[in-house]
């Protein structure tokens, strides 16, 4: 179980960059874990070229791409990445696995609110996933929380099929690009402007929110019977840390090849530093680090 490039990450990252190594000749295995990509779970796509339509069957040609080219899929979930001389060992599931170069491109997990009853409701009327759990509160009064393309893009969805939305929001203005805006008033989806969640109620399960109105300074209830939570990611790097450099949040500090602080390791994705994180630059730099992999491997082939 030797490698010349291990992937870790089975998103459009982690597909192209597995795409791109496996043409270039190499030895390639990528590594999927039961965590979906953020791609696979949106609803639908149609500002990546060429494309438009659900994001689980974007995501499903590029990995029948990636296998086509030669690339190995291990269904596997990684739990460690060591360095040990000029080799990488990758850990998965009591397996042990060797690469002489390793593009993480693991993306991120939903960030929590942090509040009372979110864990303790988690499932049972709180959701981090609108088109995994949407469709059992149709006709049924859900929030969103949050303003940015994914909140947006999650209260689209939850009102195409048929429940009954209002989003929450901490600012007076949205931060999701126009187009999602302009389906939101198309749609007039109601908005709770400067509000913050403060707790989360129920018996059973979820029957009302607590939101503070920043404007008033007063805490209100809204009713509701779901809770959807969309304000960001946080990145899965925790394979890597200490190994490579991260900055403040997390994020896997990258230059302009992709590469990381140690040397053979690389990154793309939204795992990754970068300022945009969207499909079309995940497959992008996916391409960049399988390059810089290639370059690097041929680079210490030649040293030996």
């Amino acid at each position: 179980m030797e490698y010349d490039v291990i992937i870790v990450g089975a998103g459009p990252a982690g597909l192209t960059a597995a795409m791109y190594c496996a043409r270039y000749g190499l030895k390639t295995a990528f590594f999927e874990s039961t965590i979906p990509s953020q791609l696979a779970v949106l609803p639908f796509i149609e500002n990546y070229p060429g494309f438009i339509g659900k994001g689980s069957d974007l995501l499903k040609i590029m990995k029948e791409q990636a296998k086509k080219a030669g690339a190995e899929h291990i269904f596997k979930t990684v739990d460690k990445v060591k360095k040990i001389n000029n080799m990488f060992e990758i850990y998965a599931e009591n397996e042990r696995y060797k690469a002489r170069a390793v593009i993480i491109a693991t993306g991120g997990t939903h960030k929590e609110l942090g509040i009372p009853g979110e864990r303790e409701f988690l499932g049972k009327g709180v959701s981090y996933c609108a088109t995994c759990d949407g469709i059992f509160f149709k006709g049924k009064k859900v929030v969103v929380i949050g303003g940015g393309n994914s909140a947006a893009t999650d209260a689209i969805y939850l009102h195409e099929i048929g429940c009954k939305v209002t989003i929450v929001h901490r600012r007076d203005e949205l931060r999701a690009e126009k187009a999602l805006q302009d389906e939101i008033f198309k749609r007039k989806i109601p908005i709770l402007w400067n509000c913050l969640p403060v707790k989360i109620v129920g018996d059973k399960t979820v029957k009302k929110i607590i939101l503070f109105n920043k404007k008033t300074n007063e805490e209100f209830e809204y009713e509701t019977d779901g809770v959807f939570i969309a304000i960001g990611l946080r990145p899965r790097t925790e394979i890597v840390a200490g190994l490579v450099e991260l900055d403040s949040a997390g994020y896997i500090k990258v230059d302009r090849k992709q590469a990381t602080s140690c040397k053979g390791i690389f990154a793309a994705g939204d795992c990754c530093s970068s300022p945009l994180k969207q499909v079309v630059t995940a497959c992008g730099e996916g391409a960049i680090a399988a390059n810089s992999a290639f370059e690097y491997i041929k680079e210490i082939s030649e040293n030996v």
